[in-house]
C-alpha cells in the first residue's frame, strides 16, 4: 500500500516539505506496485524494451544518489552510475530483491536529510554531474525527481497490468 496522495489542499510547513510528500508518495507507488511480484516477475521483463521491475527499482535508487548527493552536494559516491551497464539497466545476480528494495527506502530517507538542509534556491555544488552546465536549485532537482518518479511509476502500472491485471495505485 503507497503512502496517501498529497492532496493540493493539505497544509504543509514549507514547499520543501510539499515536494518531499510527492516523492515519498511516488516512491512507495513504485513499491506496491513490485509488491507480490515474484522473484521471476521481479527479473523478468514483458516489455520490448527489456527492462525488468527490480531493475527500475535500483535505476531509481541511483536517480536520486546522482542528482542530490553527487550532484547537488558534490559528494563522491563511488560509481554513481552502478545501475547501469552500458546503455542499459542492471541487476547483479547477486543483488536480492529485498537488498534493493531496502535500497530505495534508504535513498529517500538520505534525499529527505539533504533537502531539509539546504534552502530551495540554493544552486548546487559545480562538478561532473553537471557536464559542464551551471548547477541546478535544489527545487529543480527535486521536481525533476518528482518527474522522474511520476513517470517510471506509470511505466510500473502498465507492466503490473501485463503480468497479472492489476490496476490502479
Amino acid at each position: 500500500m503507497s503512502v496517501p496522495f498529497p492532496e493540493p489542499t493539505g497544509p504543509a510547513s514549507s514547499r520543501t516539505e510539499v515536494l518531499l510528500r510527492y516523492l515519498d508518495y511516488f516512491r512507495s507507488v513504485v513499491l506496491a506496485k513490485t509488491d507480490g511480484l515474484s522473484e521471476d516477475q521481479l527479473r523478468g521483463s514483458v516489455l520490448p524494451s527489456g527492462w525488468s521491475p527490480l531493475e527500475l527499482v535500483k535505476h531509481l535508487t541511483y536517480v536520486e544518489l546522482r542528482w542530490l548527493e553527487w550532484g547537488f552536494e558534490g559528494r563522491p559516491v563511488g560509481d554513481p552510475w552502478a545501475d547501469h551497464d552500458g546503455d542499459r539497466w542492471q541487476v547483479g545476480a547477486d543483488e536480492t530483491s529485498r537488498e534493493l528494495f531496502d535500497a530505495l527506502v534508504r535513498r529517500g530517507e538520505e534525499t529527505a536529510a539533504i533537502a531539509r538542509r539546504h534552502d530551495l534556491a540554493e544552486i548546487g555544488v559545480p562538478g561532473e554531474r553537471w557536464d559542464g552546465a551551471d548547477p541546478a536549485s535544489l527545487e529543480r532537482v527535486l521536481l525533476h525527481l518528482v518527474q522522474e518518479y511520476a513517470r517510471h511509476a506509470g511505466h510500473l502500472d502498465v507492466v503490473r497490468e501485463l503480468l497479472d491485471g492489476t490496476t490502479g495505485e
